[in-house]
């Protein structure tokens, strides 16, 4: 059974994360567990996440605006404790934080170009990589 999907096509926050991680070198595009996902050979983006509920039996909190990325364990710490990145489920436990981009009235869309930057970075093939640094 497929997932359900999980996302609104006509999304401004999700055209603007499309626009951005797609002028990556290789990257494209598909609908990965019912979400926007971005990849080279591996994901190095997806729109949209969860948090695993601390009650047994609650249902996870959504946070349908939000970009996850795979993060350098030296920016970790300091990310964790600003109050707009959550630890998703699933894919947290391998390196990954969610920003909620609804957590502020207007995303810094120059820090989220640096997330994407830095996960597609920690993901990409070295060859990809320097592609991206001729540029």
């Amino acid at each position: 059974m497929p997932h359900p999907v999980m996302f609104r096509d006509d999304d401004p926050a999700l055209a603007k994360v499309r626009t951005i991680a797609l002028e990556f070198p290789e990257a494209y595009e598909k609908v990965s567990h019912g979400r926007p996902s971005f990849f080279v050979t591996k994901m190095f983006l997806m729109y949209g996440g969860s948090v695993k509920p601390a009650t047994k039996g609650a249902g996870y909190v959504q946070y349908p605006q939000s970009i996850l990325v795979k993060v350098d364990e030296s920016d970790r710490r300091a990310l964790e404790a600003d109050h707009r990145f959550f630890f998703p489920a699933y894919l947290g436990p391998a390196g990954w934080l969610g920003l909620n981009l609804a957590a502020t009235r207007k995303p810094d869309w120059r820090e989220v170009t640096e997330l994407i930057d830095a996960s597609y970075r920690l993901t990409a093939p070295k060859k990809l990589v320097a592609r991206l640094d001729e540029a």
